[in-house]
C-alpha cells in the first residue's frame, strides 16, 4: 500500500459518531479547567495525555464526566462547539452529526433555551465562517436513567432547534437495558427524529437486537459485538442498517483487545455498511483522518476504497438530498484529481 496520509488529509469527509464534550481539544480542556479550578481535570495540556489513559470503559465514563463538569455556562458551550468545528475544518470534515447531551448541561444549571441558543449560534457561525455543516443528535446519558431520558425528550421536542436531526442513547451499556427507553424513542420518532442509539459496544449482540426491535434504530453506534451473531449480521446487511465504527475508541475503552482483532473486517465481509468515526477524538489521541488511515490498513483499502468509505458516511447521513449530492460529488472530484497526478 502507498502512503495514504496525504490523500486522507485532503479527502472531504462526513462524520456521524462524534461526541460534543468528548471532542474538546487539550487546549480547550485546559482552558476550561483553568476557569474552574475546583475540577480534578489537569490544566496542563501535557498532563491530559496521562489523564486520558483509561483502565476500562467505566474509567473512561468517569473521566468523561469530569470533563462534562467543566461546561458550566452558555459561554463554555458556545466556545466548545465552535472550536470543535474549527478542528473539523482542519481535517476537511464538511459535515458532522455531533452527539450532544443536553441533560449533562441543563442538570448543572444551564437553562434549556440558553443551551440551545449557544449550540445553534456556534452552528450557524461554523457553517458561515468555516464551511463545516453541523447537525445534532440529542442523546440520553444511559447511566442517569429515566429522569435523564424524560428531560432529553422534553428538550428535544419542546426546544426543537433547526440543527436537530436525531435522538440517541449513550453511556455505559452494562446494567442499562435498552428497552426501558422505548417510550422516549417513540416520542422522538413520532416527532420526525431519527433513532441512533449506541449498542453492542461493551455488551453482546442482544443489546443490538434490543436497539433495533425496541428503539427502532436506523443506525447503530459502535455495534462491535454484532459479529458474534451471524443472524444479526445478515439482518443488518439485508436491511442496510449501518454500523458507526470507531476503531481507536474501541481499543482505548478496552471494548476490543487490539486493532488487529477489530471486527470491522468481518462486518464488511458480511455486507454490512460501515462508517468510520472518531467518537471522542482528543481523549483517545486520534482524529478522523487517523481513523481513516487505520481503516485503510485493516480493510486493505487504496484511495478509491477510502473514497467509497467516505461516501458511505454521506449516503447514510441525515443530510438533505441536495447536500448529500454536493458532498459526494466533491469526494469524487477530489479523488479523480488525485489519481490523475
Amino acid at each position: 500500500m502507498t502512503d495514504l496520509q496525504p490523500f486522507v488529509a485532503g479527502l472531504p469527509k462526513a462524520e456521524l459518531h462524534v461526541h460534543h464534550v468528548g471532542s474538546a481539544s487539550p487546549r480547550i480542556v485546559s482552558a476550561l479547567a483553568s476557569r474552574h479550578p475546583d475540577s480534578a481535570v489537569p490544566t496542563d495540556p501535557e498532563a491530559l495525555a496521562d489523564y486520558f489513559t483509561f483502565r476500562d470503559f467505566a474509567h473512561f465514563v468517569e473521566v468523561y464526566l469530569s470533563v462534562v463538569d467543566l461546561i458550566r455556562d452558555p459561554q463554555d458551550v458556545r466556545l466548545l462547539t465552535y472550536e470543535i468545528a474549527r478542528d473539523m475544518a482542519r481535517q476537511n470534515i464538511r459535515y458532522a452529526e455531533l452527539t450532544v447531551t443536553p441533560f449533562s448541561s441543563t442538570s448543572r444549571g444551564i437553562p434549556d433555551a440558553a443551551f440551545i441558543e449557544a449550540i445553534e449560534d456556534a452552528r450557524t457561525a461554523a457553517e458561515a465562517e468555516l464551511g463545516v455543516v453541523l447537525r445534532w443528535c440529542f442523546d440520553i446519558p444511559g447511566e442517569a436513567g429515566l429522569r435523564a431520558a424524560e428531560e432529553t425528550a422534553r428538550i428535544a421536542l419542546r426546544q426543537r432547534c433547526e440543527g436537530l436531526v436525531s435522538f440517541g442513547l449513550g453511556g455505559p451499556e452494562k446494567g442499562v437495558a435498552r428497552p426501558q427507553f422505548k417510550p422516549y424513542f417513540d416520542q422522538a420518532i413520532e416527532a420526525g427524529l431519527h433513532s441512533v442509539p449506541h449498542a453492542g459496544e461493551t455488551t453482546g449482540p442482544q443489546t443490538i437486537w434490543d436497539a433495533l426491535n425496541e428503539l427502532r434504530a436506523e443506525r447503530i453506534g459502535h455495534g462491535t459485538s454484532a459479529t458474534q451473531d451471524p443472524r444479526l449480521l445478515d439482518h443488518l446487511a439485508e436491511h442496510r442498517i449501518p454500523l458507526e465504527v470507531c476503531p481507536t475508541s474501541n481499543i482505548a475503552t478496552r471494548a476490543v483487545a487490539d486493532l488487529d482483532r477489530h471486527p470491522v473486517r468481518e462486518m464488511v465481509a458480511a455486507g454490512v455498511i460501515v462508517t468510520i468515526n472518531s467518537d471522542d477524538p482528543p481523549m483517545f489521541g486520534t482524529d478522523l483522518n487517523t481513523e481513516y488511515e487505520v481503516a485503510a490498513r485493516l480493510l486493505e483499502l487504496d484511495e478509491r476504497g477510502l473514497a467509497d468509505l467516505a461516501k458511505n458516511a454521506v449516503d447514510v447521513s441525515f443530510l438533505d438530498p441536495a447536500g448529500k449530492a454536493k458532498l459526494a460529488a466533491e469526494i469524487d472530484a477530489y479523488t479523480a484529481d488525485w489519481l490523475r497526478r
